[in-house]
């Protein structure tokens, strides 16, 4: 591969590895697998030839091994916080400003970001999602492939730099049973609810940030009878086992109906669709 030029065995690991992706035209986003094997046999290729020439050795082999799959793989520095279980939520005020929320608690890391690196992984982290961010549309909000909220500015909406939120999702309970055993509900709490949502009343779910209304959500639509056809609105999916339409796809479908009935001749009542639906507040 010729005489590498990069200052650490981590640099020159990454560069073969890419180099490798390219020829086999691998994709580490949607096969994963494939690329870990790739990433551990350059490694250890790698371990073998620093033995016998001017190349750095590598100290830690897991460790390179795990730095070069975030940078390949995953999001860069950012993948240590979003594999860590205890770590609620994500901010980027600036490339050298990352901060993280533990049990609700923020602290700033030492986490610091190059030069465009930010934007490399805005742009890799909405890849999934088929949106984008640019001056037409200087804010916007996705969900991660791992279901995690992402929220990202650009200036002029910002003072000066891209700013970023990922709040992850974190599903503790599945069933309002689970909420029980959980302590957030009470037994008779629960079977009232399950009640209601078999009984197909109106449930109003409300709440601050990181309060679980999603988690709830999840857990009333857990208890909706298995003959009932879910269908959501919701902007950003995060509702499970449901047929999602975002919000466009719902104004859509609202106006076709309207075009179907203001078609017909005669004075008949309008017959809209009565799926169970499920709305964050």
């Amino acid at each position: 591969m010729g005489v590498p030029t990069a200052t650490s065995a981590l640099e020159v690991v990454d560069g073969e590895v890419r180099e490798l992706i390219r020829r086999r035209g691998l994709d580490p986003f949607t096969d994963p697998a494939p690329v870990r094997l790739l990433v551990r046999d350059v490694v250890a290729d790698y371990s073998e030839r620093s033995l016998t020439s001017a190349l750095p050795p590598i100290t830690n082999a897991d460790s390179v091994v795990r730095d070069v799959l975030d940078r390949v793989a995953g999001f860069g520095p950012l993948q240590r916080h979003l594999d860590d279980p205890e770590v609620e939520e994500i901010w980027v005020n600036e490339p050298g400003r990352v901060f993280v929320a533990r049990r609700g608690r923020s602290e700033l890391t030492t986490t610091i970001l190059g030069a465009g690196e930010l934007a490399d992984l805005v742009e890799r982290m909405l890849r999934t999602s088929g949106r984008r961010v640019d001056m037409s549309t200087p804010f916007v909000d996705a969900t991660l492939p791992d279901g995690s909220r992402l929220h990202v500015v650009i200036p002029d909406i910002t003072r000066r730099h891209m700013a970023v939120n990922i709040r992850k999702f974190v599903l503790q309970a599945h069933s309002l049973d689970e909420l029980v055993a959980l302590g957030t509900l009470t037994a008779h709490a629960a079977r009232f609810l399950e009640a209601a949502v078999a009984a197909g009343l109106n449930i109003l779910v409300a709440g601050g940030t990181q309060a679980g209304k999603t988690t709830l959500l999840n857990c009333l639509c857990a208890a909706i009878p298995a003959r009932e056809r879910v269908v959501t609105c919701e902007e950003v999916f995060e509702l499970r086992n449901t047929v999602t339409l975002r919000m466009w796809d719902l104004t859509i479908h609202t106006c076709a109906l309207l075009s179907t009935y203001a078609s017909r001749s005669t004075e008949t009542a309008p017959v809209w669709p009565s799926p169970v639906s499920a709305r964050t507040a």
